[in-house]
């Protein structure tokens, strides 16, 4: 049975659409998760957990049933508990008015009353507020729903404030919370929304309760960075391919063009183009393929033997757990490298895996400037992640630095001829990822598709994430994910070496 409630993330999930909510309610089914939802969860609860610590002691309310679900009347009782006892700083407090439910991170008394702190795994600069206006509003909008439930339960609410990451935070030995995260007053957003509200949160319990599925138009909230996972079912009803596949135009565009009635390619003769979207057009309504033989010639003579092609696979660490890192660096953790010697040698391969729960970084770095000369050519698929990889790298350990530089500096970026549109192939879709690329220029090659790896291990979220948990499973796991991972990275390299295959047959 539905749950008609309203909760905070109902009620932000209904000011992006109302359909939304309603869906999320009627027909959770339909969702189609992003694949980094599990991630951004985990990395909430970490945050959270974390940020519980900023003020000193605390309670929290925070209460499970056997089944493992939120024993929600406890958590409401226990918090009137904390309230009546005086208690300094409660997390997790929970509040219910007419249906209206929230949960706040931190609760903190003051002199007059009570502040809340809403914690959000996001990071922000010391130097700027780190979110565009739009994303402050949002967050805005939770914080006023908040408030207003808990003075309609008699909570006098003095301040209100959003608790992130400090993305200019470096680990030391030890981790230091106090530096970790940075308070943000949020007075003048709430202040500005909270006149609102009630209007509101009167509209989306009358959504809760229709019966019928609401209409909405296609908006800005539809996609990136919001995320919202019924898409494809709101856009079933438009042909493929359409205005939304086109290469590199801005999702406002592609939605004003919607709005005009252009649909599909044939709709858009007349629209101004780039020379790469008016390429993808002419190739899709003629199922032909561009091939610049001249410019992919030209791009070739960069190359030369002997001849690498690698590959990186990193985790995302929220919460830094090495010396001078930082939230959300980017750890390396391993390397795929497959490489020829001479024109007409074998191919060979290279490859190096750190183990998980330890720093990784520098026993790869230095694997990395034993199994990659200097002065040699390399290859990588958008350069731009490898090398900002290498140079961080060659900072964190100044004695390898020359070396990984060098590599650096001798990297060939295989994906330039693409993103060029020197060679496009309809299958493309639209997209010039490696993941597209390689089925379009080798279709129906079994040994090429991600499909076929180990389950564990199909695309570069399942290495990021699995990573840091092998060292929670047991040894026969271990070796079974280690295995996955290598082959998973060993395909990224070798599909760089087929696509290089490609571009040798039209020089």
């Amino acid at each position: 049975m539905a749950n008609k409630g309203l909760s905070k993330s109902k009620y932000t999930k209904f000011r992006q659409c109302d359909k939304a909510l309603w869906l999320r309610v009627y027909h959770p089914e339909l969702a189609v998760e992003d694949p980094q939802m599990e991630a951004r969860f985990l990395a909430g609860n970490q945050v959270g957990d974390l940020a519980m610590h900023l003020f000193g002691d605390y309670v929290e309310v925070t209460t499970l049933k056997a089944d493992g679900v939120l024993d929600l009347k406890a958590m409401l009782d226990k918090t009137q508990q904390c309230l009546s006892d005086g208690i300094q700083n409660i997390c997790e407090a929970s509040f219910t008015h007419e249906g209206c439910y929230c949960a706040v991170d931190i609760l903190s008394k003051t002199a007059g009353g009570y502040a809340i702190y809403e914690v959000k795994s996001s990071s922000a600069s010391e130097d700027d507020e780190g979110a565009k206006k739009d994303k402050m509003e949002v967050y805005a909008q939770d914080i006023a729903y908040q408030k207003w439930v808990l003075t309609h339960c008699g909570v006098n609410v003095t301040g209100v404030y959003l608790v992130r990451l400090n993305s200019d935070y470096v680990r030391g030995e030890e981790l230091d919370v106090s530096q970790l995260f940075i308070t943000t007053d949020m007075t003048d957003y709430v202040a500005r929304e909270y006149p609102h509200i009630e209007h509101f949160i009167n509209t989306a319990r009358q959504t809760l309760q229709q019966q019928q599925e609401p209409t909405a138009e296609l908006t800005k909230h539809c996609h990136k960075p919001y995320h919202c996972e019924f898409w494809n079912y709101c856009t079933q009803h438009i042909p493929h391919p359409s205005v939304f596949d086109l290469y590199k135009k801005r999702f406002d565009h592609k939605l004003s063009l919607y709005n005009k009635g252009k649909l599909t390619f044939d709709d858009i003769a007349d629209e101004k183009l780039t020379d790469f979207q008016q390429t993808q057009v002419a190739c899709t309504l003629s199922d032909k393929t561009h091939i610049d033989q001249a410019a992919i010639r030209e791009f070739m003579l960069q190359l030369s033997y002997p001849l690498y092609f690698l590959d990186f696979e990193t985790m995302q660490v929220v919460i830094p757990q090495y010396p001078g890192t930082r939230p959300y660096q980017q750890i390396t953790f391993q390397y795929s490298l497959h490489y020829i010697e001479k024109e007409g040698g074998p191919l060979l391969h290279k490859e190096f895996l750190g183990v998980s729960g330890e720093d990784p970084r520098r026993a790869l770095a230095e694997q990395l400037c034993e199994d990659i000369p200097m002065n040699v050519c390399v290859t990588a698929y958008n350069k731009s992640f490898e090398c900002t990889r290498i140079k961080e790298l060659a900072q964190a350990f100044p004695d390898l630095s020359e070396h990984l530089l060098n590599i650096r500096d001798h990297i060939v970026d295989l994906w330039d001829p693409f993103k060029a549109g020197h060679y496009y192939v309809p299958a493309m879709g639209g997209s010039t990822s490696i993941k597209y690329v390689l089925p379009a220029l080798w279709p129906n090659e079994p040994s090429l598709d991600y499909h076929n790896l180990d389950e564990r291990c199909q695309n570069g979220g399942n290495a990021m994430t699995i990573f840091p948990k092998i060292k929670d499973m047991e040894p026969a796991e271990q070796a079974a994910t280690r295995k996955a991972l290598l082959a998973y990275c060993c395909l990224d390299t070798y599909a760089m070496v087929k696509v290089w295959e490609r571009l040798i047959e039209n020089v």
